[in-house]
Parts: structure tokens; C-alpha cells; sequence
């Protein structure tokens, strides 16, 4: 399955491909008033947990906080610090007044990564109404899905064929880019 190069990194050497292991880690931010008070079950975050693990994430964390902009950078802030791996949120993405989870996003974040944004966005038609944002902060990539246990899990799975790579530039753990050679080859970069 695609997700099976996630258990290591081919390298090529001298000695030709090589698998390198590389360890990846998550934590789950759920944000809903509801699901903080009480009041309401959360469906998306399991549903999360389940698919990071079923790629080869070890989930190191989830907790839920009520919306806002303040709670969702104070605990953003928290979870991201001295983390080298991927931190999924899930709710307050839309448009209702308490859906404020980009812009708590968006005064942790350190660079935009709107590529991954823009494809969660086209998995569905209601993907449109999604204003989540994705970007990192040191080592620790951010990507806000939507509440909807379905729309959470089709837009985490629009950009997992990616996320292992991003983590490699992050941590500064992957193979170098090819260069070109004058005959059109390519070569390892040293």
C-alpha cells in the first residue's frame, strides 16, 4: 500500500538502496464547545487516531479544547513545542462566529504551507466552505481539518501521501534532490 514506504526511507549509496527507518509521531487537537462541555461525543478524533496509527503514526497526544482563537494558541502553542511531527486539529474551521481555529492557527504558525490546505479543500464540494490552514512551527507540521468526522478524514487523507516527506525536510532527515547531469541524468546531490 502507499503508505508502506512510511516505515522507512529508501536511500541509494555506493552499496546501492538502502531503507532507513524513520519514526513518525502525531497528536489530535480536537476544538468544539460542545464536545469540551460535555455535551457531545467526539466522533472525528478517534476516526483520526485510527488512520494516523493504521499508516505508522504513533499518536502521542489528543485533547480537546473549546473554540476560539485563544484557546486554540495556547494549546497549539503547548503541543507544537519541541515536537518533530505532525499535529492534526479537527473543528472550528467553518464559518460559523465561533470557528476561529485559522486564525489561532495562523498566530502559532511559523510558514504557510497552502499547498496542503488547498488540496484538503478539494476533496469535497463542501471543502469550499473550509478556511482551515496548514503551515509549520519548528519541526511540527499543523493542519487544521473540519469537525465532521467524515470531512476530518477525507482531508487528512487528501495530503498523507505527503506529510512523511514534509516531516523529512522538517527534521532535516531526508535523501538530498537529485541534480542533473550534462547527458540529462541524474545524480545524487552531495
Amino acid at each position: 500500500m502507499w503508505w508502506a514506504r512510511w516505515r522507512g526511507v529508501e536511500r541509494t549509496g555506493a552499496s546501492g538502496p538502502t531503507l532507513v527507518a524513520v519514526d513518525l509521531y502525531a497528536k489530535v487537537l480536537i476544538v468544539s464547545d460542545s464536545v469540551d462541555r460535555g455535551e457531545r461525543e467526539d466522533l472525528a478524533g478517534p476516526l483520526l487516531t485510527a488512520r494516523l496509527e493504521e499508516v505508522g503514526f504513533a499518536v502521542s497526544d489528543y485533547r480537546v479544547v473549546p473554540d476560539g482563537e485563544e484557546s486554540v494558541e495556547t494549546c497549539l502553542r503547548v503541543m507544537s513545542a519541541g515536537f518533530a511531527g505532525l499535529l492534526v486539529t479537527s473543528g472550528g474551521t467553518g464559518f460559523s462566529p465561533r470557528d476561529l481555529t485559522p486564525e489561532g492557527t495562523a498566530r502559532v504558525i511559523e510558514r504557510d504551507a497552502p499547498g496542503l490546505s488547498e488540496a484538503m479543500r478539494l476533496v469535497s464540494p463542501l471543502g469550499r466552505l473550509s478556511r482551515g490552514r496548514a503551515g509549520t512551527v519548528g519541526q511540527c507540521l499543523i493542519l487544521n481539518c473540519p469537525g465532521s468526522p467524515r470531512g476530518a478524514l477525507e482531508c487528512l487523507d487528501a495530503v498523507l501521501d505527503v506529510v512523511a516527506h514534509a516531516l523529512e525536510l522538517l527534521t532535516d532527515t531526508s535523501s538530498p534532490h537529485p541534480r542533473a547531469t550534462r547527458d540529462g541524468g541524474a545524480t545524487s546531490a552531495t
